[in-house]
């Protein structure tokens, strides 16, 4: 213990005559280990980058966006490739086939992101190829890469709920839908944000308008095909001179998000009409959220009954002559006036009769002449009508 003592004395001696001599001293330490497996790998590649200057590596494509077979993409979305190392000036770009209007931009020293203008269409097949080899892509550090890279994706569809929220805007729903409070709008001119939001809807609610009786109610599916919006879609399609067959097919899209940046709604606002079997047999009609008209009606006789359900209007008449045949085999052909056929032969329209409100017609829901002059203008195509036993 005492020879150990005076070692360090001697040696705290000698460091304080080289201090006091002017001598500065470095003290070190072994550089301290990776203590994980990911620390090992972190610290490998380190002293890897630190012995390999980015120049010297080869040229890659890190990602691209959409990935390779991806389904169901947003055709109005950017497209984005992301490469290994900054690229020149004026390397060469991708290609798109098909090919559609937009461009090409730096998002980045190392990313290039395509654009759209006005994006890709529903059920599309697209196919991004980033060029290689010598007249490929280089960067800026004049390093190619090696070969050409193919990346293949399909866009999706539109979605019924963004038809539903458009058509609703327009007018042509009992419903309103507002976007979450506080949420960026879509502006109704951006075409290509439009596109967007039909592949991907923002999100809202929907709100029953007031005024229109509860069972309209039964028929409205939010986000699925049904009764309400068939006869939407056909009421649009008759005010844009589209074939009525209540599909919403890229036509109507089309049209529909012209509509929307024009501010067209619809002209005729949202009719509902209730024909009642019970006695006394009526017609009630309410449009845009009030109660127009109430009165009496005929329903079909037991042997040609009016069929009960919810039809939307597809054909109208201002003045026919009504053609068939009598349950006795004879033939009928009768002046009758404005006519809105809802299911098959089956229309309201005036008819001549000394009384209404019990079962006469073949079928029809026929009204005294006033009242089917009333009804005429409610019961424009795609309004539906409802017949209740």
């Amino acid at each position: 213990m005492g020879l150990l003592r005076g070692r360090i004395v001697a040696l705290a001696a000698v460091i304080a005559a080289l201090l006091a001599a002017g001598t500065w001293f470095a003290l070190t330490r072994a550089s301290a280990q990776p203590k994980t497996r990911q620390d090992a790998a972190a610290h490998h590649a380190a002293q890897h980058q630190a012995a390999s200057p980015a120049s010297s590596l080869p040229m890659s494509v890190v990602s691209v966006t959409p990935t390779s077979r991806a389904r169901q993409v947003d055709g109005a979305a950017a497209i984005r490739v992301v490469f290994s190392q900054p690229l020149a000036p004026d390397s060469p770009l991708p290609s798109l086939s098909p090919s559609i209007a937009g461009s090409w931009h730096r998002a980045g020293a190392s990313t290039l992101e395509f654009v759209p203008s006005l994006g890709y269409p529903p059920l599309t097949q697209v196919k991004l190829v980033i060029p290689g080899g010598p007249a490929g892509v280089r960067s800026a550090g004049g390093k190619a890469l090696a070969t050409r890279v193919v990346d293949r994706f399909s866009t999706g569809t539109y979605r019924t709920l963004r038809l539903e929220q458009l058509l609703a805007q327009l007018g042509y729903l009992p419903l309103n839908w507002q976007p979450v409070p506080g949420s960026l709008p879509v502006s109704p001119t951006d075409a290509n944000a439009q596109l967007s939001a039909a592949y991907s809807p923002p999100a809202g609610s929907f709100t029953w308008q007031p005024g229109y009786p509860s069972r309209l109610q039964g028929f409205w599916q939010g986000g699925q095909p049904g009764l309400i919006l068939r006869g939407a879609v056909m009421a649009f399609e008759s005010n844009q001179g589209l074939a009525m067959d209540g599909t919403a097919g890229p036509g109507v899209w089309q049209a529909l998000l012209k509509a929307v940046a024009k501010g067209q709604n619809n002209p005729n606002g949202y009719t509902y009409a209730v024909a009642s079997k019970a006695s006394p047999e009526t017609l009630t009609i309410w449009h845009n959220g009030r109660r127009v008209m109430h009165t009496l009606a005929n329903t079909g006789i037991p042997v040609a009954p009016t069929a009960d359900g919810t039809f939307p209007v597809y054909l109208r008449y201002s003045f026919q002559i009504m053609k068939g045949t009598n349950p006795d085999g004879s033939k009928y052909a009768d002046p009758v006036s404005f006519v809105a056929y809802f299911n098959g032969g089956d229309a309201v329209h005036y008819f001549p009769r000394s009384s209404f409100g019990w079962p006469q017609s073949l079928g029809c829901v026929e009204l005294p002449y006033t009242q089917a002059q009333r009804a005429w203008p409610y019961l424009t195509y795609g309004s539906l009508v409802t017949v209740a036993g």
